[in-house]
């Protein structure tokens, strides 16, 4: 493994225990991307922290510059990719604070740069992207899991909608029954710029709220923001636990 990227989201603006080395702003092809890349080490291992949403968590899910920011990842010279994000659960087995590490993925995003491989090519190319995110770093944070003692949802689907307003009751009947688990706004088309990278990519889940329609009443910031205190700092253990079996993946 040639150094670990941990993406975080909403929630996860820092990454407590990481050693700090210096900030990089890179410069990418495709314009700026979100922030500075924080680079240090983590339980031992080189790591590079980059925050999604950028600096004070002030750019929306449908304006992240997401090929900027996987470019970025790559350039610098890392490999694999943890990506955390907060998600709507859809699935009434999944409680507020809980953590899912997702299998699959459903885009219904729109208007995205979604692809490198647009301009100034040789011939059309196409990614295979049957099983979306890498196999063996999943298998890694499932193990992770067991060790430090976290439950985790080790399957679910995830829908990745447009925002960045949540849904409606009825949107989510429709992912539930496209059998969805889950549902975020920023899974792609990052997971998908990372596979044209060439980069072994997962994602840690964390439930902030029960989706519009399977919860009691509206979705409100406080709670949100409590579930997403709990589930984080479980996302941060989950990550110290698995860090040193990513090594061969």
């Amino acid at each position: 493994m040639n150094g670990l990227a941990i993406i975080g989201g909403t929630g996860l603006a820092e990454l407590d225990g990481l050693q700090l080395t210096r900030k990089e702003m890179a410069r990418t092809p495709y314009g700026e991307p979100s922030g500075p890349l924080t680079h240090g080490r983590f339980c031992g291992r080189k790591v590079v922290f980059f925050a999604r949403h950028g600096p004070g968590h002030k750019i929306p899910p449908h304006k992240v510059n997401y090929r900027a920011n996987m470019w970025a990842i790559r350039q610098a010279g890392f490999s694999h990719v943890i990506a955390v994000a907060a998600v709507g659960a859809i699935s009434a087995d999944l409680a507020p604070g809980s953590l899912v590490i997702p299998h699959q993925v459903i885009d219904y995003t729109y208007g995205r740069k979604n692809t490198f491989f647009e301009n100034d090519l040789d011939e059309v190319r196409h990614i295979d992207f049957t099983e979306p995110y890498c196999a063996e770093l999943r298998d890694s944070l499932c193990a992770a899991a067991d060790t430090a003692g976290l439950t985790v949802a080790r399957r679910g689907v995830y829908a990745a909608t447009q925002g960045p307003r949540l849904e409606t009751a009825a949107e989510i009947d429709r992912l539930a029954r496209d059998g969805c688990a889950v549902v975020g706004m920023t899974g792609m088309p990052e997971a998908a710029l990372a596979r044209e990278l060439e980069l072994c990519y997962a994602a840690i889940n964390v439930v902030a709220n029960k989706a519009a329609g399977r919860g009691d009443g509206a979705i409100h910031s406080e709670d949100l923001r409590r579930n997403l205190e709990v589930g984080m700092a479980q996302a941060g253990a989950l990550i110290s636990a698995a860090i040193g079996r990513m090594a061969d993946c």
